[in-house]
This record gives structure tokens, sequence and C-alpha cells, in this order.
């Protein structure tokens, strides 16, 4: 992903506007009716991820007529053609695929705003959710500076170390850091671990048996459907794309001890940083330590004190 993922996310979002109405190719389009080009986004995205115009109606509940009408709108208002009809089977053009991941993401980031659990907060994102059965997850992006002023000696470290490195996984300035960390590669459109390292968060909460068993799983398994996913998920495509670094303070509840554990409030603060696998593919690496103050708005600082003492990572500068 790179300028096309940006020009296209920021296309689409201008049409929800209504800030590029004038525009010679949507002259024609309703003003103020951003329900309906959702609605046009959705059939895009579900013919996308079918290539079959029945299956998509039946899963939007539409008609053939509608969704063809739509997908005829989007590639006149975008002057290209999105898909096209090879031995009466659709197929995406290359237009069509740069255009599929942020479709989505706006539709995923649409139906969590409109739940009242995404928002932005002095630039930054918040994102809040909780289950039927009660169980939350709060997440807030804090500004780098914060991996400076916090207690925390293993996240200053661990930029110091990936600065030092220029990204490089298996350099020698990762060293030091190397046992506290947990890499991330992307495959087939999901975040794969590959490694778990012994003195890690996760290592120190779920135990090294337990956490070691997550080399190979998928990290967009999470609990309230792809929307809610696609969001918990923003700040590793973000650290992807950019091949930068992010800080994000989460607020959850977790088995402590493994899956059949008791479920345990934990806070911690998350710096994610974009890598480079010795094969030149990249790789996100993440190193986490118990929050030292809760910095997630409207959060009661006091849920802290509920946090256990052994979520903090041990680590000598």
């Amino acid at each position: 992903m790179g300028d096309w993922y940006t020009l296209d996310v920021w296309f689409l979002v201008q049409l929800l506007m209504n800030d590029v109405s004038n525009h010679p190719a949507i002259s024609e389009m309703p003003r103020n009716s951003p329900a309906l080009l959702t609605e046009m986004m959705r059939s895009f995205s579900a013919l996308a991820r079918t290539l079959n115009l029945s299956q998509a109606v039946e899963e939007l509940g539409s008609t053939r007529q509608t969704v063809r009408r739509h997908i005829a709108q989007l590639e006149e208002a975008m002057g290209e053609q999105l898909f096209e009809v090879q031995q009466r089977r659709y197929v995406l053009t290359e237009r069509g695929e740069r255009a599929l991941t942020p479709a989505q993401v706006l539709l995923d980031q649409s139906l969590v705003w409109y739940r009242g659990q995404f928002e932005h907060v002095a630039g930054m994102l918040r994102f809040s959710y909780k289950a039927d059965n009660g169980w939350i997850y709060h997440q807030q992006q804090q500004p780098m500076s914060v991996v400076w002023s916090c207690k925390s000696k293993l996240l200053r470290a661990a930029l110091k170390a990936w600065t030092a490195s220029e990204g490089q996984l298996e350099s020698e300035e990762m060293a030091k850091v190397r046992p506290h960390i947990v890499v991330y590669r992307e495959n087939a459109y999901k975040w794969i671990c590959v490694e778990v390292g012994e003195k890690s968060f996760y290592s120190a909460w779920f135990g090294w048996v337990r956490a070691r068993s997550s080399v190979g799983r998928s990290l967009n398994e999470f609990p309230g459907g792809d929307a809610v996913a696609s969001i918990a998920d923003l700040p590793f495509q973000d650290v992807c794309e950019g091949h930068s670094v992010r800080l994000d303070q989460v607020l959850t509840e977790l088995p402590m001890g493994g899956e059949d554990g008791p479920m345990r409030l934990i806070a911690f603060d998350r710096l994610l940083m974009g890598a480079q696998l010795p094969d030149g593919s990249p790789a996100i690496i993440s190193v986490v330590d118990r929050a030292c103050e809760i910095r997630i708005s409207d959060i009661d600082p006091l849920v802290l004190n509920s946090v256990p003492d052994e979520a903090r990572i041990d680590f000598v500068d």
C-alpha cells in the first residue's frame, strides 16, 4: 500500500462529505446523500469480495439492478472501471483492487463510529468496545513523546534500538530488547505472529509455554466481528504503510495464565515499530509494558489499582 491508498481514502471521504460535488464526473449525483454513497461502497465491497453478482445481492439483501447501478455510479465518479466481466464472471481491475481496502476500512469505521465507539481525541484515534458479556476493550493512540516521559525503561530502550538498527530486525542493536518483543508479519491480509520473546509481556502474562503457542496464529481474530477487528487493526496498518512507529494505550480484560485462566483487567502501553526481516519483507515489532498511568480519555485513573503488578516487565537498561 502507498500513495494510491491515501488518495483513494481521501477521494471516498470527500464523496461522503460532498466536498467534490462539483466535480464533472459526479455533478449529477444527488447532494447531501451519504447514505446512498455508503450503499454504493457496500455494493462494491460485496461484489469485490464474492466476484459473484448473485452472492453479492444475497449478502446485501438488494437487487441485481441496484448493485449494477451502484457500481456504474462509482466507476463514473472515479473515471475508471472497477470490474471486468470475463466468461460471465466478475474480475477486479487493477483500479478495483486498489479501491477495495480503503472502501472496506471506511465502511468498518462508519459502522463503529455509528455505535459511538470510534472518535479522535486531540487528533489521536480512540476506540472503545463493550461486548454483550461485559468484556471491554479501550484503545487510544498516544503522542510519541510519551515514550520519553513515561516510566517504562523498556519502551525507551526499544525505540532507541529500533532507531540504531534502522528497522532491521536481525541487527545487533536489537539484541538487548529482542527477548522482550513480539514480531508479526502480514500474510493474506492478516497479521501472523512469528516470534514471541521469552521475557515479553505476553510471556509474563500468559506464561512462556502458552505465549509461545501463539506463533503462527492470526491477530485478526477479535471479538465483536469484522468491523471491530478492522479498527483494532488500524495501528498495525498505520505502522506498516508508513514504515513508522506508533504508541497506543490499551485497557482490556485478558485471561491470566492462559485461555482458561481468570479474566483480569490490564492496562498497557504498546509500541509498534515497522521493521524488515532478513528476506526484505516487512514486519512489525510490538513492545508492551504495563501502564504507569491511565491516558485514555473518559477512563477513571483509579482502574490502574486493579491491574496486577505481575504485568510489569522488569527490564534493566
